[in-house]
This record gives C-alpha cells, structure tokens and sequence, in this order.
C-alpha cells in the first residue's frame, strides 16, 4: 500500500496535523485512477468528498467553459467533507489523473478529534467562493 502522508502533507488544510493522525486520514483515502476525459466529479451530482491530485492534470468546468486547471497538490471538494451538496463545477480528467479521495463519513471522525481542522476547512471554503465571485 502506498504512503499517502507525504501527499497530504502538502495540502494546507492537514498542514498542522500530527503525525499519528495523518495517518489515520490517510489510511482512510483511496486512490483513484482517471482516464483523460473521464469525469472526476460531474456538476449537480451529490458530492461525498474531497480529491486530491497526485498525479495529472485536471479541468475544471463550469457551463462548460474551463475556469481553472489543477495539477499535481491540488485539490477539491472539501465543502463535501462538511455537507452534502450538489457539486457545483464538473472536474474533467485532462490527462492520465490519479487522485486520493476522502469522502466525508471517513472525515467527520478525524474532525472530532482535530476541531482545529474545520477552522481551516472554513478559511478554504471561504476564499474558495471568493476566487469564484471574482471569476464571474
């Protein structure tokens, strides 16, 4: 089995979480393998959890249109960690895409356990939506 700390010590929101628990988070990811094309999250679907990109490249679409590209650390759907709401953007493979996913059953028992973790969950989400607002 992969070593997934190292991946998800990268990405902010675990940045300050103890070993022993980043552990736990990442014995609790499971590695997804996208063909280039293949829809990683589709727009209006439920949405269960967070991915991470470790490998490839990925579109992000709205109505169609490309309004960000994400490589290698970087991630999505962390709203779906706390809520389950529609996705609101469709995130399409653009190459060979391998991503750690995390869905939000798995994160609530690392949440009580690291309150701290939801502090910047919401600093996340909130300029999330602020670098939205400022692509409309």
């Amino acid at each position: 089995m992969a070593d997934h700390v190292p991946h998800l010590k990268k990405v902010p929101l675990f940045r300050d979480i103890p070993e022993a628990q980043l552990r736990r988070i990442a014995n609790g990811v499971k590695e997804r393998r996208y063909e280039p094309g293949a829809a990683i999250v589709s727009a209006g679907d439920a949405g269960h959890g967070f991915y991470l990109i470790v490998q490839g490249r990925a579109d992000v679409q709205r109505n169609e249109r490309t309004v960000r590209t994400l490589g290698p650390g970087d991630y999505f759907g962390e709203l779906a960690l706390v809520r389950e709401t529609p996705r609101s953007a469709t995130v399409v493979a653009k190459e060979q895409t391998t991503c750690l996913a995390l869905t939000r059953w798995d994160f609530k028992g690392i949440l009580d356990a690291n309150p701290g973790i939801a502090v910047r969950l919401l600093e996340t989400v909130a300029s999330r939506i602020q670098d939205d607002e400022d692509v409309h």
